[in-house]
């Protein structure tokens, strides 16, 4: 029986790729967006297009009981068996004049966000016995980065929250692990970095390709990633 994926933020350039290799392997795809939904749409289109399965839904991951009612929904059509939890914002500031609302915001996506929609399909994919629980970080969160605390600060608990729930589903063959990309070819680093200034940074000397990012993930959803669990996986060009 196919298998049944939710990657949340799939509208976006990582999250999109998550989406049509892990179409291209035989996983049915739930396309997650918050205010793109058109571009969800575009994704599912285009995995439709190359013989793929997929849909696109839509909901806030800060509000629970919203996550919580659309997660039902997907539940009640299938089991979902891989989380890919994608959804993700910046809001870059130093800490000295950062407002409290873009603290909360940033921290509310990503950290409260795994939360509001892990926690309703934990229990399923228990009672399943196999499963895959992915965790987008960045590496700001390893390494930390200037003007980034507020979101260096969500991607490192989601560290802690990663080796945690590895260690509580160990047991039911659900792996959990964490991947912590560099400096991606994406519209979200497009005006960030300038080609001499990743030279200065990643020792590959360039950004790597959303589709790198997207063959780990589908790696680790896979029977051959059965043994790795619990780690945060750096996918960066020798960042260190």
């Amino acid at each position: 029986m196919i298998k049944r994926a939710l990657i949340t933020g799939g509208s976006g350039d990582i999250g999109a790729a998550i989406c049509k290799t892990l179409a291209n392997n035989n996983i049915h795809v739930i396309v997650h967006s918050n205010h793109n939904f058109d571009k969800a749409q575009t994704t599912v289109e285009a995995i439709q297009q190359q013989g793929g399965s997929a849909e696109a839904v839509t909901f806030d991951v800060c509000n629970a009981e919203q996550t919580a009612a659309e997660l039902q929904k997907l539940s009640d059509s299938g089991l979902i068996q891989i989380v890919i939890n994608n959804a993700g914002i910046h809001r870059d500031a130093p800490l000295a004049g950062m407002s409290q609302k873009n603290w909360h915001d940033v921290i509310d996506v990503s950290l409260h966000g795994f939360y509001n929609v892990t926690q309703p399909l934990l229990m399923p994919m228990m009672q399943s016995r196999w499963g895959r629980i992915i965790n987008m970080s960045s590496v700001a969160g390893v390494m930390g980065n200037r003007g980034q605390t507020n979101y260096s600060a969500a991607k490192a608990a989601l560290h802690g929250a990663t080796k945690s729930l590895a260690q509580e589903l160990a047991s039911r063959k659900i792996t959990v692990n964490a991947i912590a990309p560099g400096i991606i070819e994406s519209s979200m680093t497009e005006n960030s970095f300038d080609s001499t200034m990743i030279k200065n940074i990643v020792p590959m000397k360039r950004a790597g390709k959303p589709e790198e990012v997207a063959d780990l993930a589908t790696f680790l959803c896979s029977d051959k990633a059965s043994y790795i669990s619990g780690q945060i996986i750096n996918i960066n060009g020798a960042m260190s």
